[in-house]
């Protein structure tokens, strides 16, 4: 349905997109994930016909969207991240207006127009004014116009950015239907609305695709080691001392620990590897009891911050009055 090949998007001396190639099915929900600065949004606006690339070729169910935008730009109904609303129209005044630039026959647009209300739940306000509108029911306005004419891709740029709760679960829901017939593509901060919407997810930083697999694979695929987290009675230095040396340890992530006179400590190891016996042995051995021990899952949230290497930035905060390049 979509394919992106060798894409390249440079500011000056900056790259923002760098040489990305990446397919996406028919029929399929797309996660979009990456830092701030990751290059997301400027992939999405080149995928839309909104930015011109420095190199690279985007095709739309066949058509170029540089040489033949028109025909590319039929199959995508797109939802920035700042929704494209007129406010001083009518709810129902906008959508026809849309639904008239879109191209749609004159003779559907009314039908199409109620569809689109009744989907994204907004027939109550369409005589209302959009600026008297809240956030959530301006989003979904701007959910509707992406949705009209039925496209056969849909891409959404932080679809839930600034909603509440409520909102977020009801934008969701309406995401997830769109996945019945439509191929969408969903740009987010938050990975559990990663996790519980799409089917497959794409991991892009500075510029560069660094995973591309279902939520599930990628906690399994790569998670580089297995994961243990201890909770041992006595210090640090003597639980590292018995610890230090054991086949197949990778490394040992130290942690404060609520219970008294107990360290928390994350073991890793070879995919292969089952170390417990071993440390369970060593422990022991060294008079150390073992409070509690379980097997660690890479949640999605891991994957992120390993594949981004967000992991080691945490650790760095910026001072207070500090600027962050977004």
């Amino acid at each position: 349905m979509i394919e992106v090949r060798n894409l390249v998007k440079r500011y000056g001396p900056h790259t923002a997109v760098d040489h990305l190639s990446f397919t996406v099915e028919q029929g399929q929900i797309y996660g979009f994930l990456g830092p701030n600065g990751a290059g997301k949004s400027t992939t999405m606006n080149i995928m839309t016909g909104y930015l011109a690339a420095t190199e690279g070729q985007v095709l739309i169910d066949g058509c170029d969207i540089f040489e033949d935008p028109e025909a590319a730009k039929r199959n995508i109904g797109y939802l920035p991240e700042l929704p494209p609303l007129y406010l001083d129209m009518f709810v129902e005044e906008y959508l026809l207006f849309v639904a008239d630039l879109k191209g749609i026959e004159k003779s559907r647009r009314k039908q199409y127009v109620d569809e689109v209300l009744e989907l994204t739940h907004i027939t109550h306000v369409r005589q209302r004014l959009i600026r008297n509108l809240s956030k959530g029911y301006r989003q979904r306005v701007g959910l509707a116009q992406a949705v009209l004419g039925y496209p056969k891709v849909i891409i959404l740029d932080e679809p839930t950015v600034g909603l509440d709760p409520k909102q977020i679960i009801e934008i969701r829901d309406v995401v997830k239907s769109l996945g019945k017939k439509h191929t969408v593509i969903l740009s987010s901060h938050i990975l559990s609305e990663i996790s519980s919407v799409c089917d497959h997810v794409m991991i892009i930083a500075k510029g560069k695709l660094v995973a591309s697999d279902t939520p599930e694979n990628l906690s399994h695929t790569l998670a580089a080691a297995n994961r243990l987290n201890l909770t041992i009675r006595g210090t640090q230095e003597q639980a590292e001392k018995a610890l230090t040396g054991l086949p197949g340890l990778l490394a040992m992530d130290w942690k404060g620990s609520s219970e008294s006179g107990a360290v928390d400590v994350e073991l890793r190891s070879g995919k292969e590897s089952d170390i417990r016996d071993d440390v369970f042995r060593a422990l022991s051995k060294a008079d150390l009891p073992i409070l509690g021990m379980a097997s660690g899952q890479m949640s999605l949230e891991d994957v992120f911050l390993e594949l981004t290497g967000e992991k080691a930035a945490q650790a760095v905060l910026p001072e207070e009055g500090e600027e962050v390049d977004a």
